[in-house]
């Protein structure tokens, strides 16, 4: 894995040229054509995919077949699979507060319930397994009125699916979701404080954690330990009513360019991983992952601590 040179010291701002590995989930790309997608993430130099739907299905519904030929697929690109972007905890916690009424339940060709999540876990696993992934992502399930309430339950569930992970050599990534009780820098902090498992790590979302109303970097990243940083999603977007407006990689209200010199300053060892989210121009949300994934590679070519 290709990551910033060992031996930084979080804060000193003494590094070398941050270089890390790039990827993109291959439905912001496309959707419905994989090898579409993986044609567009080798020519912009990308060495991974994160799978979540393909071939227009999420990757949770592939047949173990199916899942041997998306690995194929992947490799045959000079990449590899890095990450199932799964639905785990993508769901509403009975007996729990109502669900805020500003929440979007995007599923993304998923649909499953409470009852669904340990069979769906399983799944996932077994798929991470099959596909050479190391990570499963999962979330917090929909976010409440009052998360607070729900932080228990929250972190027993994740507690229960790290140690399912552990023993198969999985990381879970929690990633902390606007949707979802696990939203900002501060509430993952306090989540991985509450559970103190090596299986479970973070895919840090700065973008997630601006339309949940933090500042995400400096302020919700410093509150997050470097070592339990998995993995980091890159998109951008302003903020007005709880409503995200997604547009180029670096251009809307995320400081990119801070948080990718932070990350290089501070020893981060992970990937950083393109999932667009913007239409595009005109619409055209291929186009507008391809801007993206460009600026992604000139923010992290271009980036001074």
């Amino acid at each position: 894995m290709v990551a910033a040179a060992s031996g930084a010291v979080r804060g000193s701002g003494l590094v070398p040229e941050p270089v890390f590995e790039v990827g993109a989930v291959t439905d912001e790309f496309s959707p419905d054509s994989l090898n579409r997608a993986l044609d567009a993430m080798a020519g912009l130099g990308m060495t991974f995919a994160e799978l979540r739907v393909v071939n227009g299905r999420n990757i949770i519904d592939h047949t173990d077949r199916e899942v041997d030929d998306v690995r194929a697929a992947v490799e045959a690109h000079g990449m590899r699979v890095l990450s199932i972007a799964s639905p785990v905890l993508k769901c509403t916690l009975p007996d729990a507060p109502p669900v805020a009424p500003h929440i979007q339940q995007d599923m993304f060709s998923a649909s499953f319930g409470f009852d669904d999540q340990p069979q769906l876990a399983r799944r996932a696993f077994d798929i991470a397994e099959r596909s050479g992934a190391r990570v499963v992502r999962v979330f917090s399930y929909w976010r409440t009125v009052d998360p607070e309430a729900c932080f228990e339950r929250v972190a027993s569930a994740l507690r229960d699916l790290a140690e399912q992970a552990e023993k198969r050599d999985l990381v879970v990534g929690i990633e902390n979701e606007h949707a979802c009780n696990i939203a900002t820098g501060a509430e993952t902090a306090r989540l991985l404080s509450a559970v103190d498992a090596p299986a479970l790590q973070v895919i840090w979302d700065p973008a997630n954690a601006l339309v949940a109303g933090e500042t995400p970097y400096p302020d919700g990243y410093r509150r997050l330990p470097i070592s339990r940083i998995v993995h980091v999603h890159a998109k951008d977007c302003t903020v007005r009513d709880h409503k995200p407006e997604f547009g180029p990689l670096g251009e809307m209200a995320v400081d990119w360019r801070g948080q990718i010199a932070a990350l290089a300053r501070d020893g981060y060892k992970g990937t950083i991983s393109l999932e667009t989210h913007w239409k595009g121009p005109g619409g055209d949300k291929f186009q507008g992952s391809l801007i993206c994934g460009r600026n992604l590679q000139d923010l992290i070519r271009h980036a001074r601590v």
